[in-house]
């Protein structure tokens, strides 16, 4: 008898109930559209602005659009008019953006404007940072608020869910990454029921934002790069390689992040900080030219078009420049997110081991090295598959960045994470 009870499976998870999941569409479907307008509203606002910065203004001006000078004097301001709304506007734009991930804390309706604001300043001026942790935080803080005040009777535990699943739907267009993302953060947590009724809501946000966003916004991540074809061996030992060592040089960037952060905070007053912040991201500019700007996905683009129009060194230059201001602005109080800067350095220096190997396929340099970049930046092993996958829009590819994210991530699981806690120590 022992050894009869012994041998039978493992009681599974009863499904839930259609009724207990049909009262969670309605407040899904509302979440996941209000997200996506709120991404689109401030990225257009910010790309009109963007436009006006670095072209009308600097014409009537006389002064190059993407000059020395005009990079300094952009970057400067930037510093400036993010540091006044840190300064001045109620909540000060939320916490210290270097403590902050996708995971965002429940921010009072108070802090919302001046964190939108700084975040809008921030995508127009340059800085190396994408809109992603700030509009999560935004979102979350929308949702709760609304929520609270309009289905009260609600757990308070769902709207920050379907918040985050509605973003990152919007985000990167599609449902998928958000359900992979909201898998991951269910990993750790005791459930009940099954794993698909836990994601019914979440999903249900993720694909209304996505669907909003692909109807309004149109937005693609595909490169355009060569299609490849059937993998080969060599295939392999490239894919190995470079997202080896590209999650190595992500892992400097990380090691050095607090250091960096450390010596900003020293300015204390965001007025200090953050300007000074600008300065160092001019210099850099300056370095790396005008493509190591702004969060980096529309620049991404420019270097697929054309891979044999830059050598090796100068993506590798590009590389370096824009891993270095994405730590800059991420320590100085610039409010932003880093995947997709991440995507645009591991994207160089894939293509820079194609210039240096011209054996090596683009499309497999590239999604391997935005892969190993990724996993060294986030530590979100889902999203980083997911978004390497995206960018070349080969389905073979799969295989390769399963079999390359291996070795990637065991070169950077257990260390110390590109974000902090809020005395300055680093998160593992």
């Amino acid at each position: 008898m022992a050894q009869d009870t012994a041998r039978q499976p493992p009681p599974t998870a009863p499904t839930a109930p259609a009724r207990a999941l049909l009262p969670l569409i309605l407040p899904s479907v509302t979440v996941g559209i209000m997200t996506s307008l709120v991404f689109v509203g401030v990225s257009t606002a910010a790309e009109k602005l963007q436009h006006v910065l670095w072209g009308p203004l600097p014409d009537a001006l006389g002064v190059g659009r993407y000059s020395v000078l005009w990079m300094f004097v952009v970057l400067f301001a930037t510093g400036v008019a993010v540091g006044l709304v840190v300064w001045k506007v109620p909540g000060h734009a939320g916490p210290d953006p270097a403590t902050l991930g996708l995971d965002a804390p429940v921010l009072p309706p108070r802090v919302l404007p001046g964190l939108v604001l700084a975040v809008g300043l921030m995508l127009a001026g340059g800085p190396s940072l994408g809109p992603e942790n700030p509009i999560i935080a935004v979102n979350v803080g929308l949702a709760m608020w609304f929520g609270q005040k309009l289905v009260p009777r609600t757990s308070d535990s769902l709207w920050p869910v379907l918040a985050e699943a509605g973003t990152i739907g919007a985000l990167f267009g599609t449902p998928v990454a958000a359900a992979l993302v909201i898998s991951e953060a269910l990993a750790g947590r005791p459930l009940q029921g099954r794993l698909w009724d836990n994601l019914f809501a979440p999903l249900t946000a993720a694909a209304c934002g996505a669907i909003t966003t692909s109807l309004v916004a149109h937005p693609t991540f595909d490169l355009g790069l060569p299609p490849f074809g059937h993998p080969r061996w060599n295939d392999v030992v490239a894919a190995l390689v470079i997202a080896s060592a590209t999650a190595l040089l992500g892992m400097c960037a990380v090691y050095v992040f607090p250091y960096v952060h450390a010596v900003f905070r020293r300015l204390r007053h965001p007025m200090l900080m953050l300007p000074a912040g600008g300065l160092v991201l001019g210099a850099l500019a300056a370095a790396g030219g005008h493509l190591t700007l702004f969060k980096g996905l529309a620049e991404v683009g420019e270097l697929a078009r054309d891979p044999g129009g830059w050598s090796a060194g100068q993506f590798a230059v590009m590389a370096v420049v824009k891993l270095a201001a994405l730590v800059v602005a991420a320590s100085c109080g610039f409010r932003g997110g880093r995947i997709f800067p991440a995507v645009f350095i591991g994207a160089a220096l894939g293509l820079c081991a194609h210039a240096l190997v011209p054996a090596v396929e683009p499309a497999v340099a590239v999604a391997t090295g935005v892969l190993g970049m990724l996993l060294a930046i986030t530590r979100q092993g889902w999203v980083s598959l997911f978004t390497a996958a995206a960018l070349v829009a080969s389905p073979a590819v799969l295989a390769l960045l399963c079999i390359a994210s291996l070795p990637a991530w065991l070169l950077v699981t257990g260390r110390p994470q590109m974000q902090l806690h809020a005395d300055g120590t680093p998160i593992r």
